[in-house]
């Protein structure tokens, strides 16, 4: 802000990395709580409200949790503060709109096919019998709906994913995801036949990986993303011709 000095702009952020610096020196754990706010002064040679302003943007990132009337804990350290300036991007611009959508898609789809092999050989009976349930959900449900399609949907890609056992490519993930619903109402034209084509690509994913067929899988996975990779680059004719 134009009022706020620049020597206070760089105390608090040097506090803010000294926050930091002890979180990883003493190896915390998210959950673990932090020193109280005096300690924290003393131990930082910083003033009180510095340390205030430095807990706001840490606890704003989830790299720490203010709970009140009990401290202040390491975060979930998730990536909230990512899909909230994804986002804000798509949101802002109509000149970025189409292109935040369209490397959502890039990027949900790069870790599906990048580790197609895993997940088909990691995806256990019952996982695979979830799955199933989803998209009967999706089916009974239909995008009409709203809440139950989507949360199928959500829930079915967190799922295939799950197997890895890698936290950071599951949060990934469902950052990606929830940034693209957010944005995806801006997109026109998803018909009953884009409907029944995301559907019908939702159970081949689960057949292939049911049959352990790799080739299938990543098929499966390109018809799925395909049809809203059309209506991205509809969108944006609409959009040049609505500029013209």
């Amino acid at each position: 802000m134009s009022g706020t000095r620049p020597g206070r702009q760089l105390l608090r952020q040097e506090v803010v990395e000294g926050i930091k610096r002890y979180i990883l020196e003493e190896r915390l754990r998210p959950g673990d709580p932090l020193p109280t706010e005096p300690a924290l002064c003393e131990a930082l040679g910083a003033s009180r409200s510095s340390v205030r302003e430095a807990v706001k943007i840490l606890n704003a990132l989830d790299i720490v949790e203010v709970r009140h009337g009990h401290g202040t804990y390491v975060g979930r350290l998730s990536l909230s503060a990512l899909v909230e300036s994804l986002t804000f991007r798509g949101l802002l611009s109509p000149d970025d709109d189409f292109q935040v959508m369209a490397d959502l898609v890039d990027v949900r789809e790069l870790f599906e096919r990048g580790m197609a092999d895993r997940i088909v050989t990691l995806l256990a009976p019952e996982q695979l019998d979830a799955l199933d349930g989803l998209v009967t959900t999706m089916r009974e449900t239909g995008s009409q709906d709203g809440h139950g399609f989507v949360e199928a949907d959500r829930a079915f890609h967190a799922l295939l994913v799950a197997p890895l056992g890698n936290e950071l490519i599951g949060q990934l993930s469902m950052a990606f995801w929830d940034v693209y619903t957010i944005v995806a109402p801006h997109l026109d034209g998803f018909t009953h036949a884009d409907e029944t084509a995301t559907i019908t690509a939702h159970q081949n994913i689960v057949d292939a990986a049911r049959a352990k067929d790799v080739p299938g899988f990543m098929r499966a996975l390109s018809e799925h993303y395909a049809p809203v990779r059309r209506r991205i680059s509809e969108a944006r004719v609409r959009d040049g011709r609505a500029r013209d």
